[in-house]
């Protein structure tokens, strides 16, 4: 589609190009800005422009643009918000999708721009109406529909025009009153208290009271004879009638239409298909409630305003002009829309052509506007991050059948592909200790005990109550997170269960069960010391990939496979990962390209291998989904621009991040759907309703209302104490507004432990990280390993080969706390810390986190400089507990210089505590090497803080 500057209106030079809402109004055929402050004010005789601009995660910029015809808009001033839209949308380089919103019947996806409502004024521009401004405080009364969003419409103050199905709204000079219909869910009157709190807001400043009746209660209560006072007695009240703006759209056979020359011409197909579709024309569909406007992308700007107008005229020929329309771009159709056709065809993600919007940013570059934005948004450059601690105390079985086999600690982070596991972690989190319950199915692994997999997993959530989270995982298809919690990975070939056992021997299969003295090909992955991963591959030529590295032994001979796209990562992890599969063996360097001959025999000669790294599903904008589960039917509804409130406790939601499907269950859900919760997450994984592609083998979340971990939180903007309230949606609502706007809580929550565990080891330490060290293919693998590495590695080693890695050095805290056999004497002491104490106070260079101490009951007041000494003294005292994040002050260290503390020094320094190298340097020097001080060191996440010192050889 071509554009010139003549074509579009200069009201929209510079739309669209950060995120957010911008709103025109229509005055005099013209599109005019609104100010930011009256967005959400409609008056009933105006037409709007609304522009919805969202930042995906991959850097672009999506738009949707909805026209806003209020009820008293003229014709003329209606069709001219349609064209206008369409000359917005090539103006944002013409991709958006366009949305017709009529007065009363607007989408749920318009409402949710102007939570909690939009409550239409009387009055307008251009259609001569005069925007009416009261002096004195009108009584009216107000209906309240929809669960996730609440449309407003305004009714007669009159008892006549309450029913027992509806919520209703009486606003008047000192009270608002919220009625509650016997027959409305808990649900909309929770919503239709956001609708009492807008009200107070805009029209009482904040002050008036709030009263809510519920239909049938006696007149007895003062609030409920106050309200019936207002329509003269309590009577009953009348059946709901059935109005033209409820009733029911007849059921219309979906017909598609081809627009010639501005007219609608019938399209006869026996199914409808993406074929029937031609680039150069525009079509519209007909489903009844919505029509669709097809616009292929070689049409031009006037052919595309020609068929929005016969789009409007074919409405009003059958009388629909309440109807939505939505007009879509090939290429940029919506879910819904390609929904309608059948098969419609998968393809790649589309490769957005910046041509329409170059042409339209160079034309206003010309005019002095600022186009970056509209050219292309920042990408958001993030590594992933796995949001849960990884110190917590992991238990894993193995399922055999029927049974569970809980796992030594050596083996429970070595899996078999033809098995299933159970684990359980227990973490601290945020608020409250956390539980995370998961089930990890290998490729191999059969039917049975994948199902008692998770049955038992099932019984374990409901034997801690539902609070601890739920997670379900396929080989080759898992979460950051799970590889964050295990740390070192290995997956193995074969099965140790008795169903794999089973299962090969009746389909008459070779068992390829991992053994030491077989050939053995493991491909390295991942991104550090605490998410490395060895997964065997067959051991042929075919499975090498230049973008890692790999471990091959035979018999007494190990090779080590580095390809040449590989990271630096990922060539010290093979070092890492010898320690763990063959520790007592040497390997041989094979550098890609540079092959021995018995490296390529081993494999079976050489083939074709691949270079490209294996892509995994990217995490993708959420989409949150309120669902219904009856007589297992899964019904869905997309909740727009959500936040946490939309979360009703009465309800099950999903959020889909295209990489993980999270099902949120909350409290008031009743205990057998509480049950079914994964397999209401396996129905939407199965339904695909976004049509993204997802797979069976998408990790599955459940996470309980209350115990909301971080890696579920983040996708909102969280307040634990809202998901701690008891009572069903509406009383919460209720009180929230009845205490200004605040969550109450008769008890602050506690830390929770969901049960008893036993930790990565024996003992309730801290398990030590393992420690990085710099590669070098020339010297002997001889090393200090942390306990979870020489458990794991035990397992393969034979206990009467010669272990080449030392053991690890004693660690000691950098700050060890004093006793009185090495404490120097207390005037000593004293003189030498009085210059620092009569200096004045400065910041510490690393922060620290004090916890308060009980005060003590006041001293008599005493001169004694040296009492006064020994008291500061004790406030230097370093707790031995301090937490792995908590860092002392550098008063006291003894400094080391960097080449005596990095993993590889010739000359080490001595009694340091090695898993806190980098607070023996100096602060010039830490400047130098980290390239900031130590206190914005501390400051950044552990696990950057892991990578910056692994760059520097200091982890």
């Amino acid at each position: 589609m071509s554009v010139s500057m003549r074509d579009l209106d200069p009201a929209f030079q510079g739309a669209g190009q950060k995120a957010g809402i911008e709103v025109w109004r229509i005055e005099n055929f013209k599109p005019v800005p609104v100010p930011q402050s009256s967005y959400g004010k409609f008056f009933t005789g105006d037409s709007y422009l609304i522009l919805k601009t969202i930042a995906l995660k991959s850097g672009a910029l999506r738009h949707d643009i909805h026209y806003w015809l209020g009820k008293d808009t003229s014709q003329d001033e209606a069709g001219a918000a349609a064209l206008k839209t369409v000359e917005l949308d090539a103006a944002l380089g013409g991709r958006a999708v366009q949305y017709r919103e009529v007065q009363g019947h607007e989408t749920e996806r318009f409402l949710s721009y102007f939570k909690p409502c939009i409550i239409p004024q009387e009055g307008g521009t251009a259609s001569g109406f005069k925007h009416v401004e009261s002096e004195e405080h009108k009584i009216r009364m107000f209906t309240c529909q929809g669960k996730h969003v609440v449309h407003v419409k305004e009714v007669p103050f009159a008892r006549s025009s309450l029913n027992h199905d509806d919520i209703f709204v009486l606003d008047t000079a000192n009270k608002i009153f919220q009625f509650n219909g016997s027959n409305s869910s808990i649900q909309e009157r929770a919503k239709a208290l956001e609708v009492v709190q807008h009200i107070k807001d805009t029209y009482h400043d904040g002050k008036c009271d709030i009263a809510t009746v519920e239909d049938g209660k006696l007149m007895s209560d003062a609030e409920t004879g106050e309200f019936w006072g207002f329509f003269g007695g309590f009577a009953p009240l009348p059946r709901k009638t059935t109005t033209d703006d409820v009733k029911s759209a007849v059921a219309l056979p979906t017909q598609l239409f081809r627009v010639e020359k501005g007219q609608a011409e019938p399209v006869s197909a026996g199914t409808l298909t993406k074929e029937l579709l031609d680039t150069n024309k525009c079509y519209l569909l007909d489903c009844g409630d919505e029509i669709y406007l097809w616009m292929g992308r070689s049409t031009s700007l006037d052919e595309r305003k020609a068929a929005s107008g016969a789009a409007e005229e074919y409405l009003r020929s059958q009388d629909r002009l309440k109807s939505q329309i939505i007009r879509v771009i090939e290429n940029f159709e919506t879910v819904s829309f390609r929904s309608k056709f059948d098969a419609w065809p998968q393809s790649a993600e589309v490769a957005v052509s910046e041509d329409g919007r170059g042409k339209v940013a160079a034309l206003l570059k010309r005019q002095g506007v600022n186009v970056r934005g509209l050219l292309k948004a920042a990408p958001e450059k993030e590594e992933p991050q796995p949001y849960i601690d990884c110190t917590g105390n992991l238990q894993v079985w193995r399922v055999n059948g029927q049974e569970k086999i809980l796992l030594p600690v050596p083996d429970q982070s070595k899996f078999y592909g033809g098995d299933c596991y159970i684990f359980q972690y227990n973490y601290p989190g945020e608020d409250q200790d956390e539980c995370l319950i998961g089930t990890w199915f290998g490729k191999k692994s059969v039917e049975e005990e994948r199902s008692s997999a998770t049955s038992h997993a099932n019984k374990m959530v409901e034997s801690l109550k539902f609070m601890a989270s739920q997670l379900q995982v396929y080989e080759g298809s898992e979460p950051s997170l799970f590889f964050a919690i295990f740390q070192s990975f290995l997956v193995l070939k074969g099965g140790l269960s008795d169903g794999y056992k089973t299962f090969i021997s009746e389909n008459e299969l070779s068992d390829d069960t991992y053994k030491e003295d077989r050939v053995a090909l493991f491909r390295v992955q991942g991104s550090g010391p605490e998410n490395m991963q060895a997964i065997q591959v067959e051991p042929v030529a075919s499975s090498l990939n230049s973008s890692y590295c790999y471990i091959l032994h035979s018999g007494s001979s190990v090779f080590t496979w580095i390809g040449n796209l590989r990271t630096p990562e990922v060539e010290e992890l093979v070092e890492r990962q010898l320690d763990v599969i063959k520790p007592n063996m040497q390997a041989k360097l094979q550098k890609e390209g540079s092959e021995s001959e018995q490296f390529w025999e081993i494999l079976g000669g050489k083939s074709e291998y691949p270079s490209q790294k294996i892509a995994r599903d990217a995490e993708s904008d959420p989409h949150l989904f309120s669902c219904t589960f009856t007589k297992g039917e899964l019904k869905v509804i997309e909740i727009y621009n959500f936040n946490q409130d939309d979360l009703m406790t009465e309800d099950i939601f999903i959020l889909d991040c295209h990489s993980s499907i999270f099902v949120w269950v909350g409290q008031q859900v009743d205990q057998k759907l509480k049950t079914q919760a994964l397999v209401i997450g396996e129905k939407f994984v199965k339904h695909d309703f976004l049509l993204e592609k997802l797979t069976v083998q998408t990790p599955i979340y459940i996470i309980s209302e209350g115990s909301e971990p971080e890696f579920f939180t983040r996708f909102f903007t969280w307040d634990s104490t809202k998901s701690a309230m008891h009572g069903n949606s509406f009383q919460r609502k209720l009180s929230i507004l009845k205490n200004g706007g605040r969550p109450t809580l008769s008890n602050k929550p506690k830390r929770r432990t969901p049960g008893a565990h036993v930790g990565r080891s024996a003992t309730n330490e801290k398990p030590q990280r393992a420690r990085s060290v710099s590669f070098s293919p020339e010297r002997v693998r001889v090393r200090g390993r942390s306990p979870a590495f020489n458990a794991l590695a035990s397992a393969f080693e034979n206990p009467s080969a010669r272990n080449l890695s030392t053991p690890p050095p004693q660690v000691r805290k950098p700050y060890p706390k004093s006793d009185s056999s090495n404490v120097a004497p207390r005037s000593t002491a004293i003189a030498s810390l009085t210059s620092t104490f009569e200096q004045p106070p400065r910041e510490p260079l690393m922060p620290r986190s004090i916890k308060p101490r009980p005060k003590s009951p006041p001293k008599a007041e005493s001169n004694s400089k040296e009492n006064i000494m020994s008291s500061k003294i004790e406030t230097l005292t370093i707790q031995e507990d301090v937490k792995e994040n908590e860092v002392e002050d550098e008063e006291g260290l003894t400094l080391y210089p960097y080449e005596r503390l990095i993993t590889v020094s010739t000359d080490p320094a001595a009694d340091i505590d090695v898993t806190k190298r980098e607070t023996y340097l100096s602060s010039a020097e830490f400047r130098e090497k980290f390239g900031m001080t130590k206190e914005a060191f501390y400051k950044l996440p552990k696990w950057k803080q892991n990578k910056l010192k692994m760059a520097l050889q200091l982890f």
